[in-house]
């Protein structure tokens, strides 16, 4: 019996206006793989993501998480998205592991967390190395540790799969390591990992496999075969619609 995938797109198309951005794109992710939706800006990579989460519907075509349709996905434990920028309100005094803790909502509910449900949060916070800023507020961390907590948060909910939007955006050099390394384990872990991403070395150092996207497909298969290529010359050299 075939595994149903996370994620599948089949036969997309979706525009903004009468002209598509991104137009019959047939796509599945499953489970346990580590994938990249890379391309140039106005391609098309944050428009798929929404279509992919449920937060868009298609003009054409399906779009389906876990086997149900996307856009009525309702099993929010299953699925981890860190945001490009991701941050909180400053006004709000809200720490690090009160961030975390908000993964375990929706398996709790409006009652209280219980020790195992603080356990598997402070286990999240040890898991992306962010123990030691449990206490300290989310708006004073820098841009890596903010988006290792919201990691966390992820964690904390037991996602099955993470997606990332651009999570290393603004982020300096030294930290996109060490966020890949972390990256890096939890897809050996088995988690199913997607993401944009705009840094292509850091995306065919580490992922197994890249979309590449302006669109269309132009590409989707091994990080090693697409440095290879000439996809991301033909996706570049491409119109972008928006």
């Amino acid at each position: 019996m075939t595994e149903t995938p996370v994620v599948d797109l089949d036969g997309v198309t979706f525009g903004y206006t009468q002209t598509p951005v991104i137009e019959d794109i047939s796509i599945t992710v499953d489970a346990g793989e580590y994938a990249a939706v890379v391309g140039p800006n106005g391609s098309g990579k944050s428009t798929l993501m929404k279509l992919a989460l449920g937060l868009l519907s298609p003009d054409d075509g399906s779009a389906r998480l876990f086997g149900d349709p996307a856009a009525s996905f309702d099993d929010g434990q299953r699925l981890g998205y860190v945001a490009q920028h991701a941050s909180a309100t400053k006004a709000m005094p809200i720490t690090v592991r009160e961030v975390v803790k908000m993964g375990r909502f929706p398996h709790v509910g409006f009652s209280g967390l219980s020790t195992t449900d603080w356990e598997i949060v402070d286990r999240a916070l040890e898991r992306v190395g962010m123990s030691a800023f449990a206490d300290r507020r989310i708006t004073q961390l820098s841009g890596g540790q903010r988006q290792r907590a919201f990691i966390a948060r992820a964690l904390a909910g037991e996602a099955e799969l993470l997606v990332l939007d651009e999570p290393t955006v603004g982020v300096d050099a030294e930290s996109v390591a060490s966020f890949y390394d972390l990256l890096d384990l939890l897809s050996a872990e088995g988690i199913t990992i997607l993401l944009i991403e705009h840094d292509l070395s850091a995306v065919t150092d580490h992922v197994d496999r890249v979309i590449c996207l302006n669109r269309t497909v132009y590409f989707d298969g091994p990080a090693e075969t697409f440095v290879q290529s000439d996809a991301l010359d033909r996706a570049f050299g491409a119109v972008s619609v928006k």
